[in-house]
Parts: structure tokens; sequence; C-alpha cells
């Protein structure tokens, strides 16, 4: 890499201010935030993770020997049951046939599908995108959700919830030390940092796909942290 002195977790971080602060200012964030959408405003995001999670942990199995992608490929991270959970609460038991992925979901799912395949660099920029937010600004949203539509006792925010990680902070910084220890040459280092941006611009997206689901004049004070 050229840069020899700067962590590279700290160049991800760096790399990506503007994209994260785009993400969080989502007018769907910031309403789910607030409580001002119905129960059905949030549980179509739940259907939209549902489908991304799926894409990211199927590409998990097949790079879980792989010597750069494996050690991030954590079961104490995976989401998906959760978020199976939580569909059957929040919709039914028949929610697979019930909910629909929007067209921006389908092209993200389409991209981890794509470069996962064959580049474990990316498949990690995925993976630091979403797993590094559900442990940051992902606990700040669940606890709001969980506040704001009554549900409280944990059935239907699952996701939200890491039970095999007590201490995330702990966690995180063991993830980002990872990540500084990788043997990564220039070529590699950019092609993970411009795919971590293509994985904030897809969220960006699926957030905007949402929007439709925001009251009029809601979604004006974006207070999240979703990464």
């Amino acid at each position: 890499m050229s840069d020899t002195t700067t962590p590279f977790s700290a160049r991800v971080r760096a790399a990506t201010a503007g994209a994260h602060e785009t993400a969080e200012s989502q007018r769907y964030v910031s309403a789910l935030l607030a409580g001002e959408l119905d129960l059905a405003g949030y549980a179509d995001l739940v259907v939209q993770h549902h489908a991304i999670y799926a894409a990211l942990e199927a590409a998990g199995d097949r790079l879980h020997d792989d010597p750069l992608a494996g050690p991030f490929v954590d079961a104490a991270l995976i989401r998906l049951p959760a978020l199976e959970a939580d569909l059957a609460h929040l919709v039914g038991p028949d929610w697979a046939d019930r909910t629909v992925r929007t067209p921006a979901t389908v092209a993200y799912v389409e991209r981890i599908r794509e470069v996962c395949a064959d580049s474990p660099e990316r498949f990690i920029a995925h993976h630091y995108t979403r797993y590094l937010g559900d442990l940051s600004g992902g606990l700040h949203i669940g606890r709001s959700v969980a506040r704001h539509y009554g549900l409280d006792d944990g059935a239907g925010v699952a996701f939200y919830r890491f039970d095999d990680i007590p201490r995330p902070k702990v966690y995180k910084d063991a993830y980002r030390a990872r990540l500084d220890a990788l043997p990564l040459d220039e070529a590699t280092a950019n092609a993970l940092l411009e795919e971590v941006l293509v994985a904030y611009q897809y969220n960006t997206d699926v957030f905007a796909a949402l929007a439709g689901h925001v009251p009029a004049g809601g979604g004006t004070d974006a207070t999240a942290a979703v990464a």
C-alpha cells in the first residue's frame, strides 16, 4: 500500500465519512428513529435486510476457509435467523409470500453475489459495512425501534441483538485490528476501499427506496448513526 503510516481501518473510516453522512441523513432513517412510521414501514426494512443478509452470509459460508476473508466470518455475527424470527412476528409465518424486495435491494443483492464470488477483499468491504454498522449505530436504531413501535419485549427487533457479543466496542476494536493486519498490496487495498463506498451507496439506495413510507412532513431530523 502507498500509505504505510495510517492504519488501514482509519483509512477506511476517513474514505467513507461523506458516504456515511449521506446514508444516515436519509428521510426514511430519521423517520424510523423518530417513530413516524407505521409498523409496516419498519417491517419493510426488515424484508430488505433479510435479502441482503441472505446473500452476504451465503458468501461468508463459501469464504469461510479463505485466508483473507475467513478470519472475518464469525457465527456470532449471523443475522439471518434473527431476521426470519422478526419477519414471522411482524408479518406472519407466511411472510415470504407476502413481502417484496425493492429494486434497490435486488441490485444490492446482485452486487454482493457478483463480487464476493471471486474477490475476498470485496467481500470484506461488504462485511465491514454491514456488521460494523450493526454493532455501532445499529444498536441505537434497535433501541429506538423497540421503544417507538411497541417491541420492548424483543420480538420484532432480534436483528439488533447480538447475544454472543456482550461488549461491542471490544469486538469492533478487534475487528479493526484484523483490518489493519490484512496483507494487502496497493491494488487490493484500493479495491476494498472502493467496494466499501459501493456498499454505502447501495445502503443509501435501499433507504431511499423506502422513503414512500415516510408521512408528509416527516423524516426531517436526521439523527441516526448507521455505521
